[in-house]
């Protein structure tokens, strides 16, 4: 088995108030990822994903798309240090 990975993601857009962090939750679960995800004070939102290369990768994806309510205009994503975490939660 592949050595799982983590990015920490900050999705830039109309992403507040939009049930942005519920419909990532559900995605993280339908990909198998673990992490967290939070609004930040300057209106984005921060997630970060652990897991395997695949299915972080797919989350990432979704990031860039977000619920129907949401408009991404965009998405930083850099790697970050596995904190071997289990489960998605909304901080």
């Amino acid at each position: 088995m592949a050595s799982p990975v983590r990015v920490r993601a900050i999705v830039h857009g109309s992403v507040q108030g939009v049930g942005f962090r519920w419909a990532a939750q559900r995605e993280a679960a339908k990909h198998a990822v673990a992490g967290t995800v939070r609004n930040l004070l300057d209106g984005t939102v921060e997630a970060e994903v652990e897991g395997s290369r695949e299915g972080v990768d797919a989350m990432v994806a979704w990031l860039h798309e977000g619920p129907s309510s949401a408009r991404v205009e965009r998405v930083d994503v850099r790697d970050v240090t596995v904190k071997g975490e289990s489960g998605f939660r909304i901080a």
